[in-house]
């Protein structure tokens, strides 16, 4: 698949078949993330796997009550292990290094047949707390991975006239 195929074909799963993600899959969207780019490649990441099913159930609260997220064979808490890093254009590095990150895996998911959805919706210290994430680390996404159960349409998306403009702002 191309990358290009990968980024028309991914959506946002919120149901989950019961079949296991193999381990060599889940390696694939593990080190997806890991060649992700980040300042400095300060390379500022780590990933807890939650493959256990009554932790996963945990998550669900921890997740506003979004069931799917305890439906999904597998979580992913997408951390930063630092917080604090400032690059020069004045914005924090660690947000973004994990979003790129996690949109890699997100598309090679997609790669090997499975589906995710980006979760947000979260309450970081609970989250830190069920999975013994140390304080000093910031948890930046929730990422459940599994078989998707249904896939849904395509969002609509803005035109490029809508949001490209060429030398300044228009």
């Amino acid at each position: 698949m191309d990358v290009m195929t990968a980024i028309k074909t991914r959506r946002s799963i919120r149901a989950y078949k019961d079949i296991p993600v193999e381990d060599e899959k889940l390696e694939a969207v593990l080190e997806a993330g890991r060649l992700a780019p980040s300042a400095s490649n300060r390379q500022n990441l780590k990933y807890v796997v939650v493959r256990d099913k009554a932790l996963r159930d945990k998550m669900v609260d921890v997740a506003h009550g979004q069931k799917f997220v305890g439906q999904a064979p597998v979580v992913i808490a997408a951390c930063a292990v630092k917080t604090d890093h400032i690059m020069p254009c004045k914005e924090f590095s660690y947000p973004i290094d994990v979003a790129i990150a996690v949109d890699h895996m997100t598309l090679e998911a997609v790669e090997q047949g499975l589906g995710t959805c980006w979760i947000g919706a979260f309450k970081q210290d609970e989250a830190k707390k069920l999975l013994g994430i140390p304080e000093e680390a910031g948890v930046v996404a929730l990422l459940p991975l599994g078989y998707p159960d249904v896939s849904p349409d395509p969002k609509p998306r803005k035109s490029m006239e809508e949001i490209v403009s060429y030398n300044k702002w228009l």
